[in-house]
C-alpha cells in the first residue's frame, strides 16, 4: 500500500465514510471506492462488499482485484434506558453494533442496569447533536415519553440513519405524527419511522420486543421483504 493510498485511507476511517480498497493481485496496483473512478464491474462489486460488509474476489479483464470493505462501525442510538433496552444491547452487541443508551432519567441509566454499555444522560436532542447518526446508524426509542422520544425522532429524521424504529401502539404513534408533523415533517419523512417497532411476531415480553426490534433492523440493513404488520397487534400496542 502506498503512503498517499494509507493517508486517504485513514482520512476516509476517521471522516467515517465508508470506502472499498481494491487491489489487482498480479501487480498490486490499488484505488479507492467510490473515491476513485472504478470500471463498472469493479464498482459494483466495491458496493456490494460495503453493502454486505463482505471481502471478495473479482476478475476484469482475467485479472484478479480483490475488494476490501472498510465501512464505518455498525451503531445503535437507544433513547430509553427501559426493561426493553436491557434485553436488547446485549443482542445487538452480539451482532456487532456499538450500542449508546440515552436518557437523562439517572435512576434509569446505571451503571448497574447496563454494564459495559456506553450511557449518555444528556436530554435526546443534545445526546443525538453529539453522536450524529449517519448512515450506519440505527435509532430506537422505548420511553413512551414524547419530551424525549420526539426530539430524538426529530434529530434522527434529519439524519441518514438507516433504521428508526418508536415503540408504542398505533393510536400513540398516530399521536407521534400529528407532532411530527407540527414540526414540519411531511408524509415520506415520517413514513421512515417503523412504528409500532419490531417485526409482527405477536411480541409480549420485553426480550420478545427487543428480540422483534433488532430482527426488524437486520431485515432492513439486509434489505428484506418485511410484512405489512397486523392492525391488530403489534411490539408495544399494549402501551398506549
Amino acid at each position: 500500500m502506498t503512503p498517499e493510498i494509507l493517508q486517504r485511507l485513514l482520512a476516509d476511517r476517521d471522516a467515517g465514510r465508508p470506502v472499498a480498497l481494491l487491489t489487482r493481485l498480479t501487480d498490486g496496483r490499488q484505488c479507492l471506492w467510490p473515491d476513485d473512478a472504478c470500471p463498472g464491474a469493479l464498482a459494483e462489486a466495491a458496493a456490494a462488499a460495503l453493502r454486505d460488509d463482505t471481502a471478495r474476489t473479482v476478475s476484469l479483464d482475467g485479472e484478479p482485484w480483490f475488494v476490501h470493505p472498510h465501512n464505518p462501525p455498525l451503531r445503535l442510538i437507544v433513547v430509553g434506558a427501559v426493561h426493553v433496552a436491557q434485553a436488547l444491547v446485549p443482542m445487538a452487541a452480539r451482532l456487532g453494533f456499538a450500542v449508546t443508551v440515552v436518557d437523562p432519567r439517572r435512576a434509569f441509566a446505571t451503571e448497574e442496569r447496563f454494564e459495559g454499555v456506553t450511557l449518555s444522560t444528556d436530554w435526546p436532542d443534545e445526546a443525538m447533536d453529539a453522536l450524529r447518526p449517519d448512515a450506519r446508524t440505527a435509532v430506537v426509542t422505548l420511553t413512551h415519553d414524547p419530551k424525549l422520544d420526539d426530539p430524538a425522532l426529530e434529530r434522527a429524521l434529519k439524519s441518514p440513519a438507516f433504521y428508526i424504529g418508536a415503540l408504542g401502539s398505533r393510536r400513540t404513534h398516530a399521536k407521534r405524527v400529528a407532532r411530527l408533523k407540527e414540526m414540519g415533517f411531511d408524509d415520506a419523512a415520517i413514513a421512515r419511522i417503523h412504528a409500532p417497532v419490531g417485526l409482527d411476531i405477536e411480541a409480549v415480553t420485553a426480550p420478545e420486543i427487543a428480540l422483534s426490534i433488532l430482527a426488524e433492523i437486520v431485515a432492513v440493513r439486509r434489505g428484506a421483504a418485511i410484512a405489512t404488520k397486523k392492525a391488530a397487534s403489534a411490539p408495544g400496542a399494549a402501551a398506549a
